[in-house]
């Protein structure tokens, strides 16, 4: 008998996340990928409203009752193109049969195309077995470092990019 996904909710940020998001993404990425990145290099976790909630990028959580079990971000970077960052999933909230990573990706669609974002980009890195096939799954295909538009904001840790066009 299987065993039914606990519910979950997609919002978007509020302040009170802030602790819970950085302790998620930074346990991710230290304990799990041994990507070595601490909060403070990466400020714009600090300033989510600042750096992702303008022009038509956004930021949001999935909650499971009062825990942040997912993250996704897009950043606006002008001529109608987004960067998709921070998309992060708690281990125990991963695979088909919880849905939270799609129910964020789709948030976010959803939220770019009325908004007239054209093409979303992304970096990942060569560690992120999983993500490589969820974004290849989901419309995203790979292209080279050199296809990435000037202002894509590049993460020292990205070996990996990808272009979805709406």
């Amino acid at each position: 008998m299987s065993r039914m996904a606990q519910p979950f909710t997609v919002e978007e940020f509020r302040p009170e996340f802030t602790e819970a998001i950085l302790s998620l993404i930074v346990g991710i990425q230290a304990e799990e990928f041994g990507v070595r990145i601490t909060a403070a290099e990466q400020p714009d976790l600090a300033a989510i409203p600042a750096f992702y909630q303008q022009g038509s990028g956004n930021f949001w959580v999935a909650t499971r009752e009062t825990r942040v079990i997912g993250t996704i971000a897009l950043k606006d970077i002008g001529n109608r193109q987004a960067v998709l960052r921070k998309m992060f999933v708690a281990p125990e909230a991963r695979g088909k049969e919880h849905g939270v990573a799609l129910a964020l990706l789709t948030t976010l669609l959803d939220w770019a195309r009325p908004r007239g974002v054209k093409e979303i980009f992304l970096g990942t890195t060569d560690k992120f077995k999983a993500a490589h096939r969820f974004y290849e799954k989901n419309g995203f295909e790979a292209v080279s470092p050199d296809a990435l538009p000037s202002a894509f904001p590049r993460m020292v840790q990205d070996t990996r990019y990808y272009r979805r066009k709406l």
